[in-house]
């Protein structure tokens, strides 16, 4: 265990090199660069609380806030995911060239992901201000949940960054994937609306159970639930064992297929 802790502080400049490159890459050329991870979802929140809240009638609180804290989990989940499956075909020159540990360019992306992460709970506090909503004393420990769904999503990363070496298509499956969770996710609608059967169906989702400790704790003044802490620990506890796993069994191979 020592030697990969040395391993990595010693390629810790380059994460951290990568991270400014991922960065850089997302918002060039753009006019107002970075300040997009605090307006993209601050606009669409106020879209889908126009058409939801008016056009559904969604009995929700804060409806506002119920949206943007959804948004909070599940754009992150869906954005560190989804650019941790290209990190090692678009890194292949690098890795054809030099020793590098190849985890990192995953890490790096769950990383970058993860500054925009803070930049939209930045945005999700400022609503709260302007909503006038109550900030709890529980809010504090909504860290719990954030760090839960950065070790899921590393854990998957590490699965779609190793799967797509070999096979190209899932790129393309993988935004029709996300787009179906999105609706298996409660980020828009309040779980009270649905069908038992269907509400069964979306608990399954990991998402959803880090997305209720989240607004319990940011919203509710409610801390989780013993089992909801504990499954959120297997949970990402499983991914992380199965993603190292996948990942570290067909990294030797990756060059042949680059």
């Amino acid at each position: 265990m020592s030697g990969y802790i040395k391993n990595f502080l010693k390629f810790q400049p380059l994460l951290s090199e990568l991270v400014a490159r991922d960065i850089k890459i997302k918002y060039r050329r753009s006019v107002l660069g970075v300040l997009w991870t605090l307006l993209n979802p601050l606009c669409m929140m106020i879209i889908l609380s126009i058409v939801f809240s008016n056009i559904f009638k969604f009995d929700v609180e804060n409806f506002p806030l119920y949206v943007l804290s959804g948004q909070v989990i599940f754009n992150f989940f869906n954005d560190s995911t989804t650019s941790s499956m290209s990190s090692i075909i678009s890194s292949a020159s690098l890795i054809k060239k030099v020793y590098v540990p190849k985890y990192l360019f995953v890490l790096s992306r769950v990383v970058s992901s993860f500054i925009n992460l803070l930049a939209s709970f930045t945005a999700l506090l400022l609503v709260m201000v302007a909503t006038r909503a109550e900030l709890h004393y529980t809010a504090f420990l909504s860290v719990i949940p954030l760090m839960m769904v950065v070790g899921f999503s590393l854990g998957v990363g590490l699965i779609l960054a190793a799967l797509t070496v070999k096979f190209r298509d899932i790129i393309h499956l993988y935004s029709v994937f996300t787009t179906g969770l999105m609706y298996l996710t409660p980020v828009i609608y309040p779980m009270s609306i649905l069908p038992e059967k269907i509400k069964i169906i979306v608990m399954i989702n990991p998402l959803t159970n880090y997305l209720i400790m989240f607004r319990d704790l940011m919203m509710g003044n409610t801390l989780p639930s013993l089992s909801s802490f504990l499954i959120g620990l297997a949970e990402v506890a499983a991914a992380l064992l199965l993603g190292v796993y996948v990942f570290y069994k067909n990294q030797d191979e990756f060059i042949l297929n680059l």
